[in-house]
């Protein structure tokens, strides 16, 4: 337990006597009392100290000791060290020899209200500032790949075509077969309270076809591909590669963006047709299975429902969605900084804002197909 006790000695100075304990685990102790001392005694010239009685001390008794001083030299009080022992002299002379850089206490006060909206929205400006640009560099560079005039490695672009197509097989077969037979299993539910399980195929073939099979096969990309591409960028930004690229001549948007933007945009339409026959096959598999209907039955009320307009829909909707979440991993990945903390920010990053455009982008579709009454 700290103790400290106070006696007025006859040449004007304050002796503070320290006994036991000095230890964080004990607590600070309270500067309040040594103040209220010195108020009662306004003709001080001094202080001293007397620590034969103290027992074990650490940073708690340096702490104390450091306000103390602090308050000695703000009352013109003389602090007279001899008392203290050798390392806690040595400690107080260090903490002194710091000096505290100006304005460290106000960065610390919290800023009010309208300041922190302020910069919030000042960082919001500049983000889009920052989206923007980049969306304009990404639409010349597009022109000059229509003009066959952009800087790219054709090797590049075949494997990013076989990564986001080829080896995003598997969880899309598995995803788009558990969501056919959960389309299956929810609307049977209900359609065979009236005795219409036939209609089961119609439900699952038109809601793959038009919808769920391009808004899952995006969602899926968004955190697999789009992560990986933010990751990739930020890696090579922190590698300083694409300072590299950008000393050697090279268009960083055009050598690396572009053929991602192009591999992706061209292998959703594939994926998305794919997770459609898929999820029908997963609603068949509860239809024959479950509804007694037989393959050839349920296959050929799956194509008396379908339509053209609702396959091409939802391919057209997976190539725009496949543009989203490309341009929305190279935009993060090149916004990344310079640490590998930045870089797994720049990928978590990348997948939020990929599921918002496609969010964002479904409800656009939703509302101008039934305008269009597609």
């Amino acid at each position: 337990m700290n103790e400290v006790s106070f006696e007025r000695v006859d040449s004007g100075i304050l002796l503070l006597r320290f006994a036991g304990s000095w230890r964080l685990s004990g607590g600070l102790a309270a500067l309040g009392v040594f103040e209220r001392e010195l108020q009662e005694l306004p003709s001080l010239a001094g202080l001293a100290f007397d620590c034969r009685s103290l027992g074990e001390w650490d940073s708690s008794l340096v702490t104390f000791l450091a306000r103390v001083s602090d308050t000695c030299r703000e009352r013109g009080l003389a602090f007279d060290g001899g008392g203290l022992p050798a390392g806690l002299n040595n400690l107080l002379d260090l903490a002194k020899g710091v000096a505290e850089p100006a304005g460290a206490r106000q960065q610390l006060r919290k800023p009010p209200f309208l300041e922190r909206v302020g910069v919030k929205a000042l960082g919001v400006v500049a983000g889009a500032d920052e989206a923007l640009s980049f969306l304009g560099n990404m639409t010349a560079a597009s022109l000059r790949l229509v003009g066959m005039n952009a800087r790219y490695r054709a090797a590049d672009l075949w494997l990013l075509i076989q990564q986001c197509g080829v080896e995003a097989l598997p969880i899309v077969t598995l995803v788009s077969f558990l969501l056919g037979v959960i389309l299956a299993f929810v609307s049977a539910v209900q359609l065979k309270q009236f005795g219409a399980q036939i209609y089961v195929a119609n439900l699952v073939g038109v809601a793959m076809t038009r919808e769920m099979g391009a808004l899952m096969t995006a969602i899926l990309m968004a955190g697999r591909t789009g992560a990986a591409f933010a990751a990739e960028l930020g890696t090579m930004k922190v590698t300083q590669e694409l300072d590299a690229l950008t000393t050697a001549g090279f268009s960083v948007l055009e050598f690396l963006v572009l053929p991602r933007v192009l591999a992706l945009v061209l292998m959703m339409p594939l994926l998305c047709l794919y997770a459609d026959l898929v999820g029908i096959l997963g609603g068949a598999v509860i239809g024959v299975g479950m509804l007694d209907l037989s393959w050839r039955m349920y296959m050929d009320q799956t194509i008396h429902a379908l339509r053209l307009a609702d396959a091409v829909g939802g391919v057209f909707k997976s190539a725009v969605y496949g543009l989203l979440i490309a341009l929305a991993g190279c935009l993060r990945g090149l916004q990344a900084g310079s640490s590998s903390a930045a870089v797994g920010r720049a990928a978590t990053s990348a997948v939020v804002t990929g599921l918002v455009a496609i969010i964002v982008a479904s409800g656009v579709f939703a509302f101008l197909f039934y305008v269009l009454r597609i």
